[in-house]
């Protein structure tokens, strides 16, 4: 019973181990989009102050109210959420979500 105890202690601290490393290796903000396209983001925060520019990485997952999208298809004003992640030894975006609260008004 003891080893059994013990095998779950250890398989519980692995796995918390595991999780708190790629949450840690990740990061997630929110904001609006300022432009975005030629791998490139800039945007800002909810309330439109500290805007920064970030490299989106090739492979991004890139989605437009739950359905895929290109980096091209987000303009300004819309809402979303990045993923940053280290590749290469650099910070980059590897996830783009946008929400459907976030959508532009229609143009023209």
């Amino acid at each position: 019973m003891l080893g059994k105890m013990k095998m779950f202690g250890f398989g519980l601290i692995t796995l918390m181990l595991f999780v708190g490393v790629s949450v840690w290796a990740a990061g997630s903000h929110q904001g609006k989009v300022v432009q975005a396209g030629s791998g490139q983001l800039t945007m800002t925060s909810m309330t439109g102050d500290n805007q920064h520019t970030h490299d989106v990485a090739a492979d991004a997952k890139i989605t437009c109210e739950g359905e895929p999208c290109k980096l091209e298809s987000l303009g300004a004003g819309d809402v979303i959420t990045v993923t940053v992640d280290q590749k290469d030894g650099k910070s980059v975006v590897t996830e783009i979500q946008k929400t459907k609260g976030g959508m532009r008004p229609p143009q023209g």
